[in-house]
C-alpha cells in the first residue's frame, strides 16, 4: 500500500468517525451539544483537522444529513420493493418514513429541520435525490393527472407533518395506524 493511498484511507476513516460521533452525540444528548470543540475532544484530534474536513458545525450536520437521506432511500426502497401492490408499497413506506423519524430523531432533525446548506430538487446531493426518488416511486401510481414531483411534495408534507408531530408528543400515540390509514386511503383515491 502506498504511502498516499494509507494516508487518504486514514482522511477518509477520520471523515467518517467525525460524522458519527456528531451523529452520536446528537441523538444521546441533542444538536445544541454538538460543537467543533466538543467533537475534536470526542475523537481525540485537533479543532484544526476538523477545519480541515468541514468548514463548521453547519456543515458537519450537513454530512449527518446527506447520510440520512442515504439510509433512508435504501430503506424505502426495501419496503417498496417487498410490496406486492402499489398501495401495499405506499403504506410500507409511509410506515417506514414515520418510524425512520420516531427511531432516529436527531438525524430526522438533521435532514429536515436544522438549518443546513442542503436543498432538495436539481442540483441535491445523489443521496437527497434518491430519498426523493423512492418517495416519489411509491406517490407516482396514485399522481393522476397531477405533476408526480409536486404530488410526492404534498405527500411527503403531510409525513413530515406527523413525523414532527409526533416527536413532539403532540399527538395519540394509540392512533398512529389510523392516521396513516385515513391518508393512504386521501393518496390513493382517484
Amino acid at each position: 500500500m502506498s504511502t498516499q493511498t494509507r494516508r487518504e484511507r486514514q482522511r477518509a476513516e477520520r471523515h467518517q468517525l467525525i460524522i458519527d460521533t456528531a451523529r452520536e452525540i446528537a441523538e444521546t444528548q441533542g444538536w445544541d451539544a454538538v460543537t467543533v470543540r466538543r467533537l475534536a475532544e470526542a475523537i481525540e484530534y485537533s479543532q484544526p483537522v476538523l477545519y480541515s474536513h468541514f468548514s463548521g458545525r453547519d456543515a458537519i450536520v450537513a454530512a449527518v444529513a446527506e447520510q440520512g437521506c442515504a439510509e433512508m432511500a435504501v430503506r424505502s426502497r426495501e419496503l417498496r420493493t417487498a410490496a406486492r401492490t402499489p398501495e401495499q408499497a405506499l403504506t410500507a413506506v409511509a410506515s417506514g418514513y414515520l418510524d425512520f423519524a420516531r427511531d432516529s430523531p436527531a438525524l430526522y432533525d438533521a435532514m429536515f429541520v436544522q438549518k443546513v446548506d442542503l436543498t432538495f430538487g436539481e442540483g441535491a446531493p445523489q443521496a437527497l435525490q434518491d430519498a426523493f426518488a423512492e418517495l416519489a416511486a411509491v406517490f407516482a401510481p396514485f399522481a393522476g393527472e397531477h405533476d408526480v414531483e409536486t404530488f410526492t411534495e404534498v405527500g411527503w408534507a403531510a409525513l413530515h407533518g406527523l413525523a414532527t408531530l409526533e416527536q413532539h408528543s403532540r399527538l395519540r400515540p394509540d392512533f398512529r395506524d389510523q392516521r396513516l390509514a385515513l391518508l393512504v386511503t386521501h393518496w390513493t383515491q382517484r
